[in-house]
C-alpha cells in the first residue's frame, strides 16, 4: 500500500519540500496508523523544515504535528478500535495521507465534534487551557490581555477566557486582525503594530488598575510593554517567542507589583502527567461540544498546496487556523 507525503530532504523552505509516493507506514508495538483527514498548520512547522526548531527529525522526514482522522491499523498493546475517530499531536508526520504514531498521543474525538474542528484541537486549545487555568490561575471577573490575539492560540485563549468569565483585551497586528479578535470574543482590541500607544489605551480601559493575566506567545518588546500594565498580584504567562526575540524580564516590575511571570508549555504535561493531559483535552472537547468554544479556521488547502499554506502562515497575514484537507 502506498501514500502521498511531503518530504524534507535538506533543511530549507517549505517550497523545497517534495511530494512523494512512498509505502504506507505499518504500526509498531504501542502505535496506531491514522488515515489523516485534516492536518493543521502551526508556526513551528516552518521552523522544523528549516532546521531551526528545538526538535530536529532525522532526514528525510515528513513534517506536520497536528491532525485528525480514523484509525486503520494498530500494533500490539493498543486498545483502539479500527475506525475510531481520533486527533493527535505527532512529533512529525502529519502532512501525509497516513500517519503512524504512539497511540498514547492520540485522543478520541467525541461524536459531537467534527474532524475538521478536532484537527485544530491538539495544540492550541490545550496550550491556552494550561496557560490560563493551571499556570495563570485566571478567575472569573478578572481581566485577561491576549497578545497576537488573531492567531490560532490567541483566539483559543480569547475564547477560553470568555468562557471562564474573564474580560478579554486583545492585541493584534492591524485593523483587520483586531476585528477578527473582536469577532471571536474579545471585549476590546488594540493594534500593537501601530506603536506603544496601546499601553495607555489598556491602562485607560482598566481604570489604571491593569490586567490580571497576560497571555503572550510573542515575546520581545510586546511582552516588555505588557508588563507595564500588569496589575498588582498579576500573572504574566509566557507561551513562546513568535516575534523572534526572547525578552529579558524586568524583574523590578514583578517585585513592585507582587506579580509573577511563569512559563506554559503544553507538551511538558504529555509525558509528565498524562492523566492531567487527558483531562485538559476532554474539557476542551466538552466545551467545543457545548458551543462554548469553536475553532476559527480561516483557510483550507489541499495536500498539494501545503507549501503555499505554510508560506501564508509564515507571512503573518493569516488569522486563526489553517488546515490541509487530504481529500481536497
Amino acid at each position: 500500500m502506498e501514500m502521498r507525503a511531503w518530504r524534507v530532504g535538506d533543511w530549507g523552505a517549505p517550497e523545497d519540500m517534495r511530494l512523494e509516493v512512498m509505502p504506507r507506514p505499518e504500526p509498531g508495538p504501542g502505535e496506531a496508523v491514522v488515515k489523516v483527514r485534516y492536518a493543521a498548520l502551526n508556526f513551528f512547522d516552518a521552523l522544523m523544515i528549516a532546521g531551526r526548531y528545538q526538535v530536529k527529525p532525522p532526514r528525510p522526514f515528513t513534517p506536520g504535528c497536528e491532525m485528525s482522522g480514523e484509525v486503520i491499523a494498530v500494533g500490539d498493546g493498543v486498545d483502539l478500535a479500527l475506525g475510531a475517530r481520533v486527533c493527535g499531536q505527532p512529533d512529525w508526520g502529519a502532512f501525509a495521507e497516513y500517519c503512524a504514531m504512539p497511540a498514547a498521543k492520540l485522543r478520541r474525538v467525541p461524536d459531537a465534534v467534527d474532524l475538521k474542528a478536532a484537527a485544530c484541537t491538539p495544540v492550541v486549545y490545550p496550550t491556552a487551557h494550561v496557560a490560563l487555568r493551571r499556570r495563570g490561575q485566571l478567575a472569573a471577573g478578572e481581566t485577561l490581555l491576549v497578545t497576537a490575539a488573531a492567531g490560532g492560540v490567541g483566539i483559543a485563549a480569547t475564547q477560553l477566557g470568555k468562557a471562564w468569565g474573564a474580560r478579554v483585551i486583545a492585541l493584534a497586528g492591524g485593523d483587520e486582525k483586531c476585528r477578527v479578535a473582536m469577532d471571536h470574543g474579545a471585549d476590546l482590541a488594540f493594534d500593537y503594530t501601530a506603536g506603544p500607544e496601546w499601553v495607555e489605551a489598556v491602562r485607560a480601559a482598566t481604570g489604571g488598575a491593569g490586567v490580571d493575566v497576560i497571555f503572550d506567545p510573542v515575546g520581545g518588546e510586546v511582552f516588555d510593554l505588557a508588563l507595564k500594565v500588569l496589575a498588582f498580584e498579576g500573572r504574566a504567562v509566557i507561551i513562546g517567542f513568535a516575534g523572534g526575540e526572547i525578552q529579558k524580564i524586568a524583574a523590578n516590575r514583578l517585585l513592585l507589583k507582587n506579580a509573577s511571570a511563569v512559563g506554559a508549555i503544553w507538551g511538558g504535561y504529555l509525558a509528565r502527567d498524562p492523566a492531567y493531559a487527558d483531562e485538559v483535552v476532554r474539557d476542551c472537547f466538552a466545551m467545543m461540544a457545548s458551543g462554548a468554544i469553536a475553532p476559527a479556521i480561516s483557510a483550507v488547502y489541499s495536500l498539494e498546496d501545503t507549501p503555499a499554506a505554510l508560506q501564508a502562515l509564515d507571512s503573518r497575514k493569516t488569522w486563526g487556523k489553517l488546515l490541509i484537507d487530504m481529500a481536497g
